[in-house]
């Protein structure tokens, strides 16, 4: 038992801090999907993930810190948004965002974590500044880099608004007949819309 508690403690060498860190991450999720932003705590995440609070401090710093950190780990697939607009015509950008949008959500590996995150900006303050920190820094300007139209980052808002909003009713409040509607069906009557507030003059 002494030599399990002594590797918790310090500050871990090599493959094994990296390691540590990508575990401390996992737990993260994990708890803040569970239990929300507001009751969850470094304590938990550090118990969660076999190590001591200290360490979660060491790589993070606050719970913030941490939150933003998970965010950054289970978001990371939607962030490729701003590449997916740019891989092509403008003319096609609405039905490429709105694809790969609804893709990410669609695939469960994606959709578990990006249910914590909203769930947790909806319910508290610190999670909710956060989350728009990490959305308009890492996605919104990107998308709006691509749209070489005036009121650019207003046009990615607008987009982003229905994109969001319909994830929100389909996969979050889960409204009928949405939730249970072919995406296919849903892409074709949301990408004219995205595609008029990226390029409607």
């Amino acid at each position: 038992m002494t030599g399990v508690s002594s590797r918790k403690r310090g500050r871990p060498p090599g493959k094994e801090s990296a390691d540590t860190r990508d575990r401390i991450l996992t737990a993260a999720r994990e708890e803040f999907s569970e239990r929300g932003y507001e009751k969850t705590s470094v304590r938990g995440i550090a118990k969660a993930a076999g190590v001591d609070s200290a360490l979660v401090h060491h790589y993070f710093g606050t719970k913030e810190q941490v939150f933003e950190a998970a965010i950054e780990m289970a978001a990371a697939p939607a962030l490729g948004a701003g590449e997916a607009v740019a891989d092509g015509p403008l003319e096609g950008v609405g039905e490429r965002l709105t694809r790969f949008v609804l893709g990410v959500w669609e695939n469960p590996a994606t959709r578990t974590p990006l249910l914590a995150i909203v769930r947790s900006a909806v319910n508290n303050d610190t999670a909710a500044a956060v989350f728009r920190r990490i959305v308009v820094s890492q996605l919104l300007r990107r998308v709006a880099a691509q749209v070489d139209l005036p009121d650019a980052e207003l046009r990615a808002e607008l987009a982003a608004a229905q994109l969001v909003g319909t994830a929100m009713l389909r996969y979050v409040i889960k409204v009928e007949p949405l939730a249970s509607a072919d995406v296919e069906q849903i892409i074709a009557r949301l990408a004219p819309v995205v595609q008029g507030h990226l390029t409607n003059p």
